[in-house]
């Protein structure tokens, strides 16, 4: 009598009850159907066809990219007494050999391939000797253009449903908006059942910041709320990588990098250490993360914006797997739009792709720079409803003021116009701001523009507000980046002449886009804090306090104090809760939950003799 799901669910793995929809994708691909599963990573997709495969007469072919992954998903499942076995470039011809011999003895119930070895047509001629129970394709999105992560091989993959039709086929993927969902089922499946389970991860906090020194923010950020917890930093190129890890480790952060132009050897240590070791860091490039099973990964930072959504939420759902408090944290500037749009500009692919890679970036963008929740945001991309506010987003947690940004971004396009007109060419973001702003720089004598009526006319507002109004007219399609001249600034025709005519309406956040008041500006004020050496020991005794508190509450530092808000309770010693009402920077909510035990911390911390 053949074993049903729930017998080998439970015999096999351990296991009682199934999760979600997964007896549901189990049955349909059990009978004989096709089924398209998009499940959160840590979901349990493999089970979805792990399942099917012992429930089917016959071998199960498993395709994925993933050549670390299934050497530990065939360890596992030969632990649990199924036969498996691999097919990749890391075995040798007598290996390979072996392992067809005993799959032609029916010696192997799941197999694993690389696509790039399955469309061998001497693999395809080997698995035509075998009789097949099914096919998995793992991160199918692999197979779409419109996808994040578009592999050749994979497109290759509809020989499977050519040659075996009457094999079912199973794709799983974690990430896949509409199209890309689309694209796969015409590609590899025959009239599929889907099952999309929701793409919500409500631990994970959602958290951009502009980019300001970026290294010393993300520094910060480790050091503030995730000191000792383990995390990943994803970074745009190799060399960042590799120097954001050293950075962090002459802070004392436990760190180590990982990309692809590192020996197998190396990447295979450093993935292993930090798989293994708590309170690991790890600075990567986008070669790091599939296939990695780390659950008490406390953040993912990108100190680089990802070019798609698609990656955005992937890579970010690498946190917070055991389902406990986790953040995602991004720091995002003008760079890293005119970085992104050049890559796509420059690049050697066609142009639908290129157009397809824009409308990816511009959802990416979407998402850095608006003001409303950023989970609504992601769930709306991958086509599911949302609630207006989610309450674990920083937009939600403390939201924005707006203000009517127009006029500044008609003095913006004007000075751009004019500059490019008068000199026959464009320019970069650095030299119009210092027209606006009316600086004397040798370029700008040089090329006539101080005689230019917008010359001077934005002191109103400092640099980095400048550059920020510039990154929102990008994201509103304005302007457009010049990439045959490296960051320069082009206007986008007849949208820019709308903004000029009143028919566009530009917002932003106000702390945005506030006026200059004082010569210092933001970054300033942050870096001027000179306290004395009582009040800055006072303010690390309440650093320590918040970081114990955090850790009691299992939730972010910065969700109970910023470090603002420390610096100036610091410089106050308030000796009541009265007091404490008349610092800047606190509520009274939080007054009301931590009020009490802040004065205990000064108590105490006034009452040690040992610091004087």
């Amino acid at each position: 009598m053949a074993q049903t799901a729930q017998d080998i669910l439970e015999s096999v793995f351990g296991l009682t009850a199934f999760r979600g929809f997964q007896k549901d994708v189990i049955e349909t691909v059990a009978a004989g159907g096709d089924a398209l599963v998009l499940m959160p990573t840590g979901g349990g997709k493999s089970l979805c066809y792990q399942i099917p495969a012992l429930m089917r007469s016959g071998m199960a072919v498993v395709v994925s990219p993933l050549i670390a992954l299934m050497a530990d998903q065939v360890r596992a499942l030969s632990d649990a007494g199924v036969k498996a076995a691999y097919l990749n470039s890391t075995l040798a011809w007598p290996e390979v050999a072996d392992i067809k011999r005993r799959a032609a003895a029916g010696d192997v119930d799941i197999l694993y391939v690389a696509p790039e070895r399955l469309v061998l047509e001497s693999t395809l001629q080997f698995l035509s000797t075998v009789r097949l129970s099914l096919f998995a394709i793992d991160e199918a999105h692999c197979v779409s253009m419109w996808g994040h992560d578009f592999r050749p091989e994979y497109a290759q993959l509809s020989v499977l449903r050519e040659r075996w039709p009457e094999v079912p086929r199973i794709a799983l993927t974690a990430t896949a908006d509409l199209a890309t969902r689309e694209e796969i089922c015409e590609r590899l499946l025959v009239n599929p059942k889907r099952f999309v389970a929701s793409f919500d991860r409500p631990n994970i906090r959602y958290r951009i910041v502009e980019k300001d020194h970026a290294q010393h923010q993300l520094t910060h950020f480790i050091e503030d709320e995730h000191r000792g917890e383990s995390g990943i930093v994803y970074c745009l190129s190799r060399a960042k990588a590799e120097s954001t890890a050293e950075k962090l480790v002459a802070r004392g952060i436990n760190a180590r990098a990982y990309h692809a132009g590192m020996d197998s050897q190396m990447r295979h240590d450093n993935q292993a250490w930090f798989i293994n070791t708590p309170g690991a860091v790890i600075c990567a490039t986008i070669a790091f993360g599939m296939g990695i099973d780390k659950p008490d990964v406390r953040f993912v930072a990108h100190i680089d914006m990802p070019k798609s959504i698609e990656n955005y939420f992937q890579e970010t759902g690498r946190a917070g797997r055991d389902g406990k408090p986790a953040q995602a944290w991004m720091c995002y500037g003008l760079a890293d739009v005119v970085n992104q749009m050049r890559l796509i500009e420059m690049s050697d692919a066609d142009d639908l792709y290129k157009r397809r890679s824009s409308i990816k970036l511009d959802a990416m963008l979407a998402l850095a720079e608006t003001v409303h929740c950023r989970r609504k945001l992601l769930l709306n991309y991958f086509g599911e409803e949302a609630p207006e506010t989610c309450g674990n987003c920083d937009n939600c947690l403390e939201p924005p003021e707006i203000i009517d940004a127009t006029v500044a971004a008609q003095k913006l396009v004007s000075c751009i116009w004019r500059c490019n007109k008068l000199s026959g060419h464009t320019f970069g973001a650095r030299h119009i701001v210092d027209v606006l702003l009316g600086n004397p720089t040798e370029k700008v004598f040089a090329e006539g523009h101080d005689k230019l009526s917008t010359f001077g006319i934005g002191k109103d507002l400092d640099p980095d507000q400048w550059r920020r109004l510039i990154r929102q007219l990008i994201v509103l399609r304005i302007l457009t980046v010049d990439a045959e001249r490296y960051s320069a600034l082009a206007l986008a025709g007849g949208r820019a002449s709308e903004l000029l005519k009143g028919k566009i309406r530009v917002t932003m956040r106000k702390n945005g886009l506030t006026a200059t008041k004082a010569k210092s500006g933001r970054r300033g004020n942050k870096e001027e804090w000179n306290p004395s050496e009582e009040t800055r020991l006072l303010f690390e005794a309440l650093r320590a306090w918040r970081l114990e508190e955090a850790r009691r509450l299992e939730q972010p530092a910065y969700c109970i104090f910023w470090d603002s808000a420390l610096k100036a309770i610091a410089q106050a010693k308030p000796g009541t809760i009265e007091e404490m009402r008349r610092i800047d920077r606190i509520g009274n909510g939080r007054i009301e939950k931590y009020g009490e035990a802040l004065l205990e911390v000064i108590k105490a911390f006034e009452a040690d003799d040992t610091r004087l």
